[in-house]
């Protein structure tokens, strides 16, 4: 009888050491799954402002290329009316350089033959006539459309200043004064270059930082991914270790109750049986002293 109750005993000894080892397992995976939720909240906070970086950003590159496009539209077609009237003001320099300074004079460059025309030329024959230029007052040159968002009408011409003047003191007047509009429409393109190439040179160096964050923010949402699919595994799996761990600690817990009931029970009827043991032993013995001839009546 005290062997079987010591034996019960160490199982319920042993078997409150695995209760106690399994709520340990509980409440680890309990903090487990609270960590895993925490992170995972996190990682997608942090997809989500990745993703409205990546996007802010493209939209900022969007805007900004198409503002240089037009800044460069706008300056070639600038700088291309610029140019045609400098032509122009230095074609009617040298054409009245033609009148008053003969010597300052620079005839057009003689026509290019072509072979054909060459060898009529030869032969003594007669080219037919080049078209007549085009253009400004037929000069060749003509200016850009600007389209002003005002629509203003230009200023009207300055009024004619009839007074007699020499030849010389008016060949100089208006040389000099084309040659100033010459200079300032010639240090205006020159600023405008210098702007251009400047604005050219922010938007490479910005499309450059932009092309590294980018990248840069592309590998760190890629990550972030990576990490939150971890999570959400690593997640799945300890909730289903804890319900694992949730049947097995009460598969214990019961193991462990009818353990309790079963020592109970040796203890409650500990003295009944030790009394009846004791008699089914002394009636042993009788039997025994009858057998051998003993008289007990």
């Amino acid at each position: 009888m005290m062997r079987k109750r010591l034996i019960v005993k160490k199982k319920i000894d042993k078997t409150e050491d695995q209760v106690k080892v399994l709520n340990n397992n509980v409440a680890d995976l309990d903090t487990a799954i609270d960590s895993n939720t925490e992170s995972i909240s996190a990682l997608k906070a942090e997809i989500q402002s990745l993703t409205d970086a990546i996007k802010a950003l493209d939209k900022e590159v969007g805007d900004y290329t198409d503002q240089r496009k037009q800044e460069h539209a706008d300056f070639t077609a600038t700088l291309a009316a610029n140019q045609a009237a400098v032509d122009l003001l230095k074609f009617a320099k040298n054409r009245l350089n033609k009148f008053y300074n003969p010597k300052l004079y620079k005839p057009p460059a003689a026509r290019e033959l072509s072979q054909d025309e060459q060898i009529t030329v030869n032969f003594g024959g007669t080219l037919a006539p080049t078209a007549a230029p085009g253009g400004i007052a037929g000069t060749g040159i003509s200016f850009v459309q600007l389209h002003n968002s005002d629509d203003a009408a230009p200023p009207p011409p300055p009024e004619a200043d009839l007074a007699y003047k020499s030849k010389s003191s008016a060949s100089n007047g208006v040389l000099t004064m084309l040659d100033t509009i010459v200079n300032d429409v010639e240090k205006e393109n020159q600023i405008m270059t210098l702007t251009e190439n400047d604005a050219q040179k922010d938007y490479e160096k910005f499309m450059a930082d932009a092309k590294s964050k980018r990248a840069g923010d592309s590998k760190a949402l890629s990550n972030r991914q990576g990490s939150l699919a971890n999570a959400k595994s690593q997640l799945v799996s300890n909730k289903d270790a804890l319900s694992n761990k949730k049947t097995e600690l009460m598969e214990t817990e019961q193991s462990l109750a009818a353990l309790h009931g079963e020592c109970d029970w040796l203890i409650k009827y500990y003295a009944t049986r030790k009394e009846a043991r004791t008699g089914e032993i002394e009636s042993l013995g009788k039997a025994k002293d009858v057998l051998n001839g003993a008289n007990y009546a």
